[in-house]
């Protein structure tokens, strides 16, 4: 790696303390094309190999309020999108949520839309973002593949569902990843990494973690491993979530304890948030940042730094 970009404080720490020797920018919108070459000691128009990147996500998560291109942080994307292909390396490769599928390029709120108000325009369809975007990359002379992948299918001990865009500089057709592990051993290939064979050999360290409130400990002392809110009698769960009870949807992050034979979920960036609990297992307490960091399978070595919070979120965004 020749050149890292990153703006997160806490991020560019860990990044300068693990790997000194590379050159690091941060806001991606105050450089240019030829800034970034120079920076990373490269010649202009030298083959660069690849460019890869997971411009900011939260314009098109389904957990924010999906502004797409509008928001600042969409346009980030679109920035860095330019950036890659001025310097035209052989591959681009994007990762995102899988939010960036059905992100519309203009967003409409939702008391706005329905039956009797005006027809959703072609940008305010689903989708738009994405195919905005490919159109950008073909125009450029690219080939574009995208496709929604688990990173359990690939020997990571975590269910985690990432839209990768991979653009080829020669214009042939990229094939899609193929899985290295399945779910129950299909295909003959290996089975899912467990949360059991990836961290039960810390249990001798200390752990670092943000403690779960008391009154939620009362419930998580009648969780069995994998059980979460619904495992409870009807009467403890209307006390537990209170009004959330009767809203819609899984609300399956609520009391969650995670289950030992499984890739762990996705890991967030609280694991005590009241609807992002990643309970342990067995203990009374979320995963730890030692766990998070065994589940994202960054080298032994790698030193995150920052404050608690800062260390949790830097690893549930890796």
């Amino acid at each position: 790696t020749l050149l890292a970009c990153e703006i997160d404080k806490a991020a560019r720490e860990t990044i300068l303390a693990n790997k000194p020797e590379i050159p690091l920018i941060g806001d991606i919108r105050d450089y240019s094309s030829k800034q970034i070459l120079d920076l990373a000691g490269v010649k202009s128009g030298s083959d660069i190999d690849l460019i890869m990147g997971g411009p900011p996500c939260q314009a098109f998560s389904t957990a924010g309020k999906r502004l797409g291109l509008e928001d600042e942080r969409g346009n980030v994307f679109i920035k860095f999108l330019d950036i890659a292909l001025e310097i035209r390396p052989k591959y681009i490769v994007i990762e995102n949520v899988r939010g960036l599928l059905s992100a519309p390029l203009k967003h409409r709120p939702h008391n706005e839309r329905g039956e009797g108000l005006e027809p959703l325009k072609e940008e305010e369809k689903p989708g738009g973002v994405l195919h905005y975007i490919i159109r950008i990359i073909k125009d450029a002379g690219y080939s574009v593949s995208f496709n929604l992948y688990n990173s359990a299918n690939f020997g990571v001990p975590q269910t985690r569902e990432r839209v990768i865009i991979i653009c080829s500089k020669n214009g042939k057709r990229v094939p899609f990843l193929q899985p290295t592990h399945s779910e129950g051993g299909e295909y003959g290939l290996p089975k899912w990494l467990t949360l059991r064979e990836t961290i039960s050999d810390l249990n001798d360290i200390m752990h670092d973690y943000v403690p779960f409130p008391e009154k939620r400990l009362k419930y998580y002392r009648l969780l069995k491993e994998g059980q979460y809110w619904k495992h409870l009698s009807e009467d403890l769960q209307k006390e537990a979530l209170g009004k959330s009870f009767f809203l819609g949807g899984g609300k399956t992050g609520f009391l969650r304890r995670v289950a030992w034979d499984r890739p762990s979920p996705t890991l967030v960036t609280h694991p005590a948030m009241p609807a992002t609990d990643l309970a342990h297992p067995e203990h009374l307490r979320p995963l730890s940042v030692q766990e998070y960091k065994k589940i994202q399978q960054f080298p032994e070595a790698w030193e995150i730094k920052g404050k608690l919070l800062d260390k949790y979120r830097q690893l549930g965004n890796a």
